[in-house]
């Protein structure tokens, strides 16, 4: 299989007006399916509980975006075995068919895209520009690990010594946990799910209680790409009540997650426990919050520095793990720097309220 160069997925521009109508009607379609049902999928089979979640629109709490069944600690225990049951099977596929469905599920997504970014609106809270960039960047991690995955397919030849014979080859782990955040609901839970998925292993997603409808659809999509029933859950609920159970199975192999310092610590604490009946060490990923920090040099750029940063800190709320946090400015550069930033945030606010000193202009 030959594959052309990996290339960014390019952005929507909606000052087109066509391109905006296309929004529009895509967020029309998606409201008229807001309020559904949606049951656990436990390797293809769908399982309804009498215990519900359900999702709301961020920007208007009393409209219900999703109604999902929320797992038990039996269903989460039974996942993971059920993921690790199907390993073998599945970890035997072909790299090259793991690939075809992967690249599959990107041109869904990409076929999908003002459709992914409404549900993004809805559950997520996101401008358009704001849902586009994170449907791109689910599209690229698709067409990324796609290729990466050929590459690894084919490892290099090792050194052989006189009277011995090398092999290297890379190997899946087996049942994994897939622990997505809420504030990107679709790149980051598409990106972890199909790194390990095209790799050969079984998954069970944990999405966020906030954005469960995401993580739905991003499911069905899968299944449609052709990706079996078998090779991974949707597992909506409590982090308390399956979180646990799902990262100390004594047959989860591996958790990835991505969400705030504490619950990573947790997840790290718990896992470095051996239960009984467990024969690996289980490996962790685990992507938890920071200092961001944008540095601006004396002989940058000083208007698009200022941009950068305000975007940054600012787009999405500041309520991603990227945003900027801190700026580290040259000396020589400071006042002005600080000057255009101050002007930047006035133009944001509106026009009764002053600027003051607050913690980022300081």
């Amino acid at each position: 299989m030959n594959l052309p160069p990996f290339r960014n997925e390019p952005y929507t521009d909606f000052a087109k007006p066509e391109n905006a109508a296309k929004m529009r009607a895509a967020l029309g379609r998606v409201r008229a399916q807001l309020g559904r049902g949606y049951s656990l999928i436990i390797a293809g089979e769908r399982v309804e509980t009498p215990d519900k979640l359900t999702s709301f629109n961020p920007a208007r709490p009393t409209e219900i975006v999703g109604v999902h069944s929320k797992a038990t600690a039996e269903l989460a225990a039974r996942a993971v075995e059920t993921a690790h049951a199907n390993f073998s099977r599945w970890s035997r596929t072909p790299a090259e068919k793991r690939v075809e469905m992967l690249l599959r599920t990107a041109a869904l997504i990409r076929e999908r895209k003002y459709d992914f970014n409404a549900w993004l609106t809805f559950e997520a809270g996101k401008s358009w520009i704001e849902a586009e960039a994170e449907t791109a960047e689910a599209i690229d991690f698709c067409e990324y690990y796609a290729r990466e995955m050929l590459r690894l397919s084919k490892p290099p030849e090792v050194v052989q010594m006189p009277g011995e014979r090398d092999d290297f080859r890379y190997l899946a782990l087996g049942a994994g946990v897939i622990i997505p955040p809420w504030n990107f609901s679709l790149a980051i839970l598409c990106g972890m799910s199909v790194a390990a998925l095209v790799a050969g292993n079984t998954i069970i997603i944990k999405p966020s209680s906030e954005t469960p409808t995401v993580a739905a659809i991003f499911a069905e999509t899968l299944l449609e790409a052709g990706f079996p029933p078998e090779s991974f859950s949707l597992l909506p609920g409590s982090g308390s009540a399956v979180g646990d159970v799902l990262v100390e199975h004594p047959k989860t192999r591996f958790v990835a997650f991505t969400g705030s310092r504490d619950v990573g610590l947790r997840i790290n604490e718990l896992a470095a426990r051996p239960q009984k009946g467990q024969i690996w060490i289980k490996r962790i990923v685990a992507e938890m919050g920071g200092k961001d920090a944008i540095i601006v040099d004396d002989d940058c750029d000083l208007d698009a520095a200022v941009e950068g940063v305000a975007v940054s800190a600012f787009g999405y709320q500041g309520q991603k793990c990227s945003a900027c946090s801190r700026a580290i400015v040259h000396e020589r550069v400071y006042d002005a720097f600080l000057e255009k930033l101050r002007c930047v945030r006035e133009k944001s606010r509106p026009a009764h309220r002053k600027i003051r000193n607050t913690p980022w202009a300081r």
